[in-house]
């Protein structure tokens, strides 16, 4: 579904990403893993297509489509969606607003206002939010655990097929994480697709049944494996891949 092959990118002159591969087929759960500041959050972005990042080699082929070519608009119309580690307050547009334009956009034409209304109330109701949540300004005043699962309520009515989860349990408390980790559960039973998820914490990991983990350093992937990789994190840190990083900083942005 997703072939990543020798990315290399940059923001403000400074190499990020140097040779990274991933290859994620259809309804496999990736996790990425390292120390902060290594290039995490970079992948999902760049993914999404944000502006600010500049691809100076490489290529990512989503579909058999270069993902490189299209806008941001257009990468959403195909199914790819980012849920981001703090997600963005829009006031003054309300999630109804956003999701039924958006919805029209991606089917062209018109989407039913009955039907459009049932499944935001049914979603909703998964999610445990309040109804008002419909009508609500796109995560305006809410606090960090709302926000995420406002943005999974966005996931269930868009139904991507790629989702991007940077650090989706940042700020979640026990009872959060369990009905977010629950809700993507079942989107995946009942919707073919792939997740890619950056996290420090095997947990999460286990939450989401995880097929494959990666570690990075060196702006690439220097370590894959299954969720033992990540317990092994877990008990020891990234020690074993700091040096090798610290090396690697220097020799990327010589």
């Amino acid at each position: 579904m997703l072939k990543i092959s020798n990315l290399s990118v940059q923001i403000d002159k400074k190499k990020v990403l140097n040779g990274f591969n991933l290859n994620i087929s259809l309804g496999e759960v990736h996790a990425i893993m390292g120390p902060n500041g290594i290039g995490k959050s970079t992948i999902c972005k760049v993914i999404m297509g944000d502006s600010n990042y500049i691809v100076s080699s490489g290529t990512i082929i989503y579909n058999g489509e270069d993902l490189l070519k299209m806008d941001v608009t257009t990468r959403a119309k195909k199914g790819i969606f980012l849920l981001n580690q703090t997600p963005i307050e829009i006031p003054g547009v309300s999630n109804a607003e956003m999701l039924r334009m958006a919805l029209s956009e991606k089917e062209g034409k018109l989407v039913s206002i009955f039907d459009f209304n049932k499944k935001m109330e049914e979603t909703c109701q998964k999610l445990n939010l309040p109804k008002s949540f419909i009508h609500r300004g796109i995560n305006e005043g809410m606090s960090g655990g709302e926000r995420k699962k406002n943005e999974l309520l966005h996931m269930w009515m868009l139904e991507p097929k790629f989702i991007i989860l940077d650090e989706v349990d940042s700020g979640l408390d026990v009872d959060s994480l369990k009905i977010v980790c629950d809700n993507i559960n079942e989107y995946r039973k009942t919707h073919k697709c792939s997740i890619l998820l950056v996290s420090h914490h095997a947990n999460i990991l286990k939450m989401l049944d995880v097929s494959d983990v990666h570690i990075m350093a060196n702006g690439k992937i220097v370590k894959s494996g299954d969720l033992s990789l990540a317990l092994e994190i877990e008990n020891n840190g990234y020690s074993a891949y700091s040096k090798a990083n610290e090396v690697s900083e220097v020799l990327i942005n010589e």
